[in-house]
């Protein structure tokens, strides 16, 4: 299976009726600033480089960001603190997201959420997640990234189910783990969800998330020296 075929398969998805009614009802509804805009209203896809050796994944769309403009981390301030830090380090073209349109573009980084539609509150069900597992773990085996970069704990346990890390390693900002797939060498390194939440209040600052980005540029080098 192609990204395409994935794609188009995630884009008919209506497996939970909750997410369905709830990202459909905010895009016909809309937020008073959007009025005049075209609200997205559906799953949201991955984005970002199809042969990618870093894999970013995050919680779920936001109703007014990626619900709105169909691209991760788009249109909200979750995108605004982690594209400026992807653009710094080489990850991103340009350091602002605005549109599907804004011409940005991913290097050697891919990203998408465990959760592909909006949920109200920002929080999707367990069995809503799970209903949702297999696209990321689709991706994941069609990408066949070497650097997984968990946004959030909830990020964080579902790649390790998915890649079956060993047990006995928790989240923690910061905290990097390496494990074997098959025969590779990979690597999970946690961090804070860049959400306004943990931004405005000080949980996660410009240089803590700089931190993550240099041991992801670390970790290539390391790759490239084989």
């Amino acid at each position: 299976m192609t990204l395409q075929e994935l794609n188009a398969e995630l884009l008919d998805c209506r497996r939970c009726p909750r997410l369905v009614e709830w990202r459909e009802k905010v895009a016909r509804e809309k937020r008073r600033a959007y009025r005049d805009l075209a609200y997205w209203g559906k799953p949201v896809p991955g984005f970002g480089d199809p042969h990618a050796r870093v894999f970013v994944v995050g919680l779920a769309p936001g109703a007014h960001g990626s619900n709105r403009t169909g691209r991760q981390f788009t249109g909200d301030a979750s995108g605004n603190f982690l594209y400026p830090a992807l653009y710094r380090f080489g990850f991103a073209s340009q350091p602002n997201s605005v549109s599907r349109a804004d011409g940005l573009t991913l290097d050697d980084l891919y990203t998408a959420p465990v959760c592909r539609c909006a949920p109200p509150d920002n929080r999707p069900t367990p069995q809503e997640m799970a209903n949702c597992q297999p696209y990321l773990e689709r991706e994941i085996g069609i990408i066949q990234p070497r650097i997984f970069v968990a946004l959030g704990k909830i990020a964080f346990d579902v790649i390790k189910s998915i890649l079956h890390v060993p047990p006995g390693i928790s989240f923690s900002h910061g905290a990097l783990y390496s494990f074997k797939s098959g025969s590779t060498d990979c690597w999970l390194l946690a961090s804070y969800h860049p959400s306004r939440q943990n931004t405005q209040t000080g949980r996660l600052t410009a240089a803590m998330f700089d931190r993550i980005w240099q041991t992801v540029r670390d970790l290539l080098e390391r790759i490239a020296d084989g």
